[in-house]
């Protein structure tokens, strides 16, 4: 690219093309994390995340045309579109293109590129998904009251996946000397944690009867977000504020229960009559009583 041409530019014209088609956004993705100059090798394995999280949006049409005969989410669409311009701004600056970050996410992209780690990808990666979700929430309100909780679902499944990584003590207790290995993004684990496609249905859009998707979830799924996730909410959202230093992140919990876009008082769909096997976890994996220093 000629020299005048700047990192944020680059990132528009890599990107821009590639949005009304879902296969193309994948191409993109998969360029972003080949190349073109650097340390490669040392990225790539993190494609395999990145690449899950992608496959699964398109795989139910979410990043489908708006203009299609079953159109895509134009919140969904926002997400991803954010996550993949940040991506190839750091880039564009780490190859020597003019300019500055324009974002924080970016920061934290170039952070990642230049020294590739479980924990400085996590931290692009949720940087840029959390901006996002702040930044269209405008968007999330078009869509269905199912959507809205599972965008709460995925949005506390990622903080979780970084925790792992990066606040094992908080994550998983006692059990912490495993949770780094659970979260690693270059590893098929991390697709446990990530993926809610045992939950939802593969298709878009989605109905407003929550319970009964809930109802439907995988066991493991119940387990992990009741069991283990949901007693550690408010420090989880609490740690990922501060290590993302978005505050307003903090400000998406109210009193256990994620508000994205969704009202404090409806609070059924994220209290179920737990299991005697969540009552069982909850008691041998207890949350931390206040929020611990991240690290082993």
């Amino acid at each position: 690219m000629p020299s005048q041409v700047s990192a944020a530019q680059f990132a528009r014209a890599q990107v821009g093309p590639a949005l009304d088609s879902p296969n193309a956004r994948r191409e993109v993705l998969r360029r972003l994390y080949e190349g073109p100059h650097g340390r490669e090798r040392l990225r790539l394995p993190y494609r395999r995340a990145a690449s899950a999280f992608m496959d699964w949006q398109v795989h139910r049409g979410l990043l489908r045309p708006l203009d299609a005969a079953t159109p895509g989410s134009a919140w969904w669409r926002a997400v991803n579109q954010r996550a993949l311009s940040d991506g190839w701004e750091a880039l564009g600056l780490c190859v020597g293109m003019p300019g500055e970050p324009t974002t924080q996410s970016v920061a934290a992209a170039v952070e990642f590129i230049r020294a590739p780690s479980p924990r400085t990808w996590y931290r692009a990666h949720n940087l840029s998904v959390v901006s996002a979700y702040l930044e269209h929430r405008e968007l999330a309100e078009a869509e269905s009251r199912t959507e809205r909780f599972f965008m709460n679902v995925v949005l506390l499944r990622v903080l979780y996946a970084h925790a792992l990584v990066s606040a094992p003590r908080l994550a998983l207790g006692w059990l912490r000397p495993a949770a780094p290995f659970l979260g690693d993004p270059r590893l098929g684990m991390t697709g446990v944690f990530l993926s809610i496609s045992r939950i939802l249905p593969d298709r878009y859009p989605l109905g407003d009867d929550v319970e009964t998707y809930v109802a439907r979830e995988h066991g493991f799924g119940r387990l992990l977000d009741h069991g283990v996730i949901a007693p550690r909410l408010d420090l989880l959202y609490g740690w990922s504020a501060r290590t993302l230093a978005e505050p307003r992140l903090a400000g998406l919990l109210q009193g256990g229960i994620p508000v994205y876009n969704w009202p404090a008082q409806d609070t059924e769909p994220w209290r179920p009559q737990p299991s005697l096997l969540v009552r069982a976890v909850r008691r041998g994996l207890p949350a931390p009583r206040r929020n611990p220093v991240a690290g082993p």
